[in-house]
């Protein structure tokens, strides 16, 4: 989406209209069938490197990445300096707000790379924390051409620049262990968290879990406006939260904790006695690596779904090994190592081939049937929205 939505004049609603069907048109259209159709048409294309900067001038020094916690492991970090020759930095933050916080503290400074969701992307250009990127400096050819395309509309181009290369997508869905809480797709629904059986075993995040429980009202008719309107309009978001938050209030007592990053969702299921949660899928994948009987789905409802991906802050200092590492990141072998260690989808064309059997199976058992038609892509959550959304998150968190 290219434009901050606005309201009360109406040639801005009709901006706002007509972007919001584009921003859901593009979320539909982005399935991991076109991705995977995508990397077919576009087989072979990635090359291995070595990477150059510029023709003929091997990278060299140093660039510094700030990434989600969990997601870019030593094995990463040692292959892409062995192809490129530059030494990489890593930092790890937990959310997004952290993220966008520690931009704003430093004035978009201290970083050569970060790792935003693209529906934030425009709160990161509204407060001049990153710079568009050059596109010429960057090889498409190994992205996945769905990822790059769908991404313009979701928020990676704002006011016609782009300012966002498409790294990764996933979910947020339901987690359960099979024996304590089993679930089935079809009917698994974000309702069921709250099911009598389950009081007391429950773990979710606030603000998300607030959009769990509106699609599950919405299903049922119990929602003032359809969920995607809360986004666009204070009014509705605000009547929308009110609902919501009523049922949410109600059902506490089922929480037995609330995460806010990979560490903890895990933990709720390892240590502190959840069987079932509403979590991202790197933190399901990871919980089944080590063996436990905890398993993933999509429910009826559709899966939150997210894609995230690379954005250069403004004072980024080491400008050229920025473009190295997100080339490097588009090749298969990267995407490959990418997915093996996360369980997120790399938008490297060519990354599912290299991947264990292990995150194949995993991807089968989370989205069977229909499920990837059905993904609820987030829409672009404006600085307003999240003002609110936090507003009442934090009344749910205190109720």
């Amino acid at each position: 989406m290219s434009q901050i939505f606005h309201t009360g004049i109406d040639h801005a609603q009709t901006e706002s209209q007509r972007s919001s069907a584009e921003t859901q048109r593009a979320a539909k259209s982005f399935t991991r069938r076109l991705l995977l159709q995508s990397a077919a048409a576009a087989a072979g294309v990635a090359s291995v490197g070595p990477f150059v900067l510029r023709e003929g001038h091997a990278a060299s020094g140093s660039v510094k990445i700030f990434s989600w916690a969990g997601y870019i492991s030593p094995d990463m970090l040692a292959d892409f300096e062995k192809k490129t020759g530059v030494k990489a930095t890593l930092t790890e933050y937990g959310t997004n707000d952290e993220l966008l916080n520690q931009l704003k503290a430093t004035g978009g400074a201290g970083f050569d790379i970060i790792h935003p969701t693209v529906d934030r992307v425009p709160n990161y250009v509204e407060f001049e924390l990153v710079q568009p990127i050059d596109e010429a400096k960057v090889k498409w050819d190994g992205c996945l051409k769905s990822s790059v395309e769908g991404s313009a509309g979701m928020g990676g181009v704002v006011g016609g620049k782009r300012y966002f290369a498409p790294a990764d997508w996933g979910t947020e869905a339901l987690a359960y262990d099979m024996k304590k809480a089993p679930l089935a797709y079809g009917t698994a629904s974000y309702g069921d968290l709250w099911a009598p059986a389950n009081a007391g075993k429950v773990t979710v995040r606030g603000h998300s879990s607030l959009i769990g429980i509106a699609l599950w009202l919405e299903s049922q008719g119990k929602l003032p406006h359809p969920v995607r309107d809360q986004f666009k309009d204070e009014a509705k978001a605000r009547a929308n939260f009110d609902a919501i938050l009523k049922v949410a209030a109600a059902n506490k007592k089922s929480v037995a904790q609330f995460w806010t990053n990979e560490n903890e969702a895990q933990g709720a299921f390892r240590t502190n006695g959840c069987v079932i949660g509403q979590t991202w899928d790197s933190s399901a994948v990871a919980l089944r690596k080590e063996g436990l009987p905890v398993r993933f789905v999509a429910p009826k409802e559709g899966a939150l779904a997210w894609m995230e991906g690379f954005a250069i802050p403004k004072k980024a200092e080491n400008l050229e090994n920025a473009y190295a590492w997100i080339n490097w990141f588009y090749t298969p072998q990267a995407g490959a190592l990418y997915t093996n260690h996360s369980g997120i989808s790399s938008t490297a064309v060519g990354a599912e081939a290299h991947l264990t059997d292990l995150n194949k199976q995993f991807f089968a058992d989370a989205y069977p049937g229909d499920a990837l038609q059905k993904l609820w892509w987030w829409p672009i959550q404006d600085a307003w929205y999240v003002s609110i959304r936090n507003e009442y998150q934090d009344r749910f968190l205190a109720a």
